[in-house]
């Protein structure tokens, strides 16, 4: 049988790599930064080590903690409900629903959150009682001080929760706006009642585009609770600056604080990566290997060549 002719290599290129010596540079130049930036920390005598991993797990930090994942989840959980609700008022085709939704998010997007927080705070001295009865008259069924009702820590609660609620409301409303209308009118022609159409098509398909920026709310939700140290509500920075006062050391308590809301914001930032990849399903075909996944690979692969390897031995 003949043999088929040799390839002919006159028409071929080497491609030769192009060479990118600014990135390696600038690499170079960010770890250098980074190893001094460290250095001129590990070795200052103005830092005492030895306090902040006295102060780390220190009860009364722990309870801070406690204090602030529990006002975060409460906060953000009822946030979410009254964003949904304010963002359904401003697509429907009421208009009393859609100018009280419009004058909500005005308001609470256009006055600071701390100014909202100090109002809550001293909600009793603009009323005194909070009561409950038929408006214009004296018959009154039920009547609270409003300080013993709203106590600092459900000021709190109610700032952050009303604040932030006009925020997603309109990552809500664009999330909507994001599926195709005819996906509603599909719905409608098949009989669905429009709140039907908003809970079981159109929302679902929106927190694709509506996880991604409440995820970023949720962790500014976390460090907006250190705003609550104003009405003294005992959340993980009030704490901290308790015991700086007590004993002077103002930084090293900052870096404890530094370090627990940073490994706040990594917990929870879990959660948003996975919601993202489950309702990004439809819209991404090929999503990237999780970090378990990746392990699960590896692993894997080990365990094929280790048999490979025995096989071979025998």
């Amino acid at each position: 049988m003949a043999q088929p002719p040799p390839p002919n290599k006159e028409f071929d290129n080497y491609v030769k790599p192009l060479r990118r010596p600014g990135r390696w540079i600038a690499a170079a130049v960010l770890v250098f930064l980074f190893v001094a930036f460290a250095q001129a920390i590990a070795t200052n005598k103005n830092i005492d080590f030895p306090t902040i991993g006295e102060f780390m797990f220190n009860s009364r930090i722990l309870s801070g903690v406690q204090i602030t994942v529990m006002v975060t989840l409460v906060s953000m959980s009822c946030a979410a409900v009254l964003a949904v609700l304010l963002a359904a008022m401003r697509l429907s085709g009421n208009p009393v629903f859609v100018v009280f939704s419009a004058l909500y998010v005005w308001a609470f997007r256009g006055t600071p959150l701390l100014v909202q927080i100090v109002i809550w705070g001293y909600l009793g001295l603009i009323f005194e009682k909070i009561t409950l009865g038929i408006p214009f008259t004296d018959i009154v069924f039920f009547s609270i001080d409003t300080n013993v009702l709203v106590s600092a820590l459900v000021a709190g609660i109610l700032a952050l929760t009303l604040n932030e609620a006009a925020y997603s409301a309109e990552i809500v409303r664009s999330g909507m706006l994001s599926v195709d209308e005819g996906q509603r009118e599909a719905a409608a022609s098949l009989g669905m009642s429009p709140a039907y159409c908003f809970m079981r098509i159109l929302l679902p398909q929106a927190m694709r585009v509506i996880i991604p920026p409440m995820g970023n709310q949720l962790i500014s939700m976390i460090k907006n609770t250190s705003l609550l140290s104003l009405i003294a509500v005992l959340e993980l920075y009030t704490q901290a600056t308790q015991i700086s006062a007590q004993n002077l050391r103002q930084v090293e308590l900052l870096i404890v604080v530094s370090i627990w809301y940073l490994a706040l914001v990594t917990i929870l930032s879990v959660p948003q990566y996975y919601l993202e990849r489950h309702f990004g399903r439809g819209s991404v075909k090929n999503q990237p290997l999780t970090a378990l996944q990746r392990a699960r690979e590896f692993t894997g692969s080990i365990q094929v060549q280790r048999q490979r390897q025995r096989q071979s031995k025998k």
